[in-house]
């Protein structure tokens, strides 16, 4: 730790384990107006090169800046990646921890799944600093990792900020005092592991769960339909990202965003390649960003198939989205996106356009919730354009036909 982070006042301890979360902790470190740790000058854009509203609860327009809303001066924050092993995960990860230390931000970096002994490592290498923590952020209260950290901590002050539509299924989860299970799990058979740390799950719960001894904040830019008891929502505006970046040069035509529903079994690999053939033929999009789970084989199939060019993103999209190019309409299957881009490409003419998934896209080990929640997920995204009888869903709804039919 620098010297600098024992110094008066509280201290914050945030686990990250995506790139998404990690941007999501620094634009709720923004909006909260935490201090830095480091020697890097928070306000000052890092030199990264390009890569070829509406109010919040607090009352604030974007225009506003941080606030200081649940934050007492002198807070600290320290952020701790539990590096995951998939290189392209790892990858973002490192540029966001970069970003993080040229705002200044402490980052601790731990190799969490580096081996059988590496949990072991990690949580008593941390121990201490959980102990001393008055405030925990946590990207993900699914993670079996995060929970086992919730339960040795003492924090009073507990933080969810957004992984994605995840947090809408947390949410909903804990206003139900339901147990954590991610959405397209749920509805299957709890194997083995999962009865096995079904208690840790359940700890994880409770103190997730407001009481007089501990507070709870959820930071999102989702739609939460149901707020828990207790539970303080904080809107995610995405102001650090454009306080820091853009605005960002516009280019003719589309671009596609990629999602991993192929790879967590919901969509069929076949109906899905189909469908993005036949959006970026109605659309004229040039670029698929691919998701950072999304398979390399899968890609290499899209790339001939389509002839769009496949894009790895070095960082999460909203950055790359702010920064530009981007083109003057975004495409996307329901995902976080739907919701995050319209708020980090605010005052540009950029447009996002969400085209559902059909039904009969699902595979037969699809969640039997999947539809549901996929449709809920575009169905409440604000400031987007629906495919819903555009001649793009036409010529998809053609597509899935066709492959039916063959």
């Amino acid at each position: 730790m620098s010297p600098r982070a024992g110094t008066a006042g509280h201290r914050t301890l945030a686990f990250v384990e995506s790139p998404v979360q990690l941007l999501n902790v620094l634009e709720w470190a923004h909006a909260h107006a935490l201090r830095s740790t480091g020697s890097g000058v928070p306000g000052q854009a890092a030199a990264i090169p390009t890569q070829g509203g509406r109010r919040s609860i607090a009352g604030r327009t974007p225009a506003d800046g941080p606030g200081t809303a649940g934050t007492t001066e002198g807070d600290v924050l320290t952020l701790v990646v539990l590096s995951p092993n998939d290189p392209m995960t790892r990858g973002q990860l490192r540029r966001m921890a970069e970003l993080a230390r040229d705002e200044g931000y402490e980052v601790r970096w731990e190799e969490a799944r580096g081996g059988a002994t590496a949990p072991f490592q990690t949580i008593g290498g941390l121990l201490p600093l959980l102990r001393r923590a008055h405030r925990v952020v946590m990207g993900d209260p699914f993670s079996r990792y995060v929970q086992l950290l919730l339960m040795m901590s003492r924090a009073r002050d507990l933080v969810v900020v957004d992984d994605g539509t995840a947090t809408m299924e947390f949410v909903t989860q804990l206003a139900h005092g339901e147990r954590l299970v991610r959405w397209h799990r749920k509805g299957g058979r709890r194997g083995v592991r999962e009865l096995m740390l079904a208690p840790v799950s359940s700890s994880a719960r409770r103190r997730l769960t407001p009481s007089g001894r501990r507070t709870v904040e959820v930071f999102s830019s989702m739609p939460i339909e149901e707020t828990p008891l207790g539970v303080t929502v904080t809107a995610n505006e995405f102001s650090w990202t454009r306080a820091r970046f853009g605005p960002p040069r516009i280019t003719k035509g589309a671009d596609l965003v990629g999602t991993s529903l192929v790879e967590t079994g919901v969509v069929d690999s076949r109906r899905y390649l189909d469908a993005v053939q036949a959006l970026a033929k109605a659309h004229g999009a040039r670029r698929y960003f691919a998701h950072r789970r999304e398979s390399t084989e899968k890609l290499h199939t899209l790339a001939v198939e389509t002839g769009l060019e496949v894009v790895r993103p070095d960082l999460p999209l909203e950055l790359i989205a702010r920064r530009g190019p981007i083109g003057r309409t975004v495409l996307s299957f329901p995902s976080t996106v739907v919701h995050t881009l319209p708020l980090a490409l605010v005052g540009t003419e950029v447009r996002v356009s969400v085209c559902d998934i059909d039904p009969a896209w699902l595979t037969e080990n699809a969640s039997p919730r999947a539809q549901g929640f996929l449709s809920g997920v575009s169905g409440t995204a604000r400031d987007v354009d629906r495919l819903d009888s555009g001649p793009a869903d036409q010529d998809v709804a053609a597509a899935g036909q066709d492959v039916a039919a063959g």
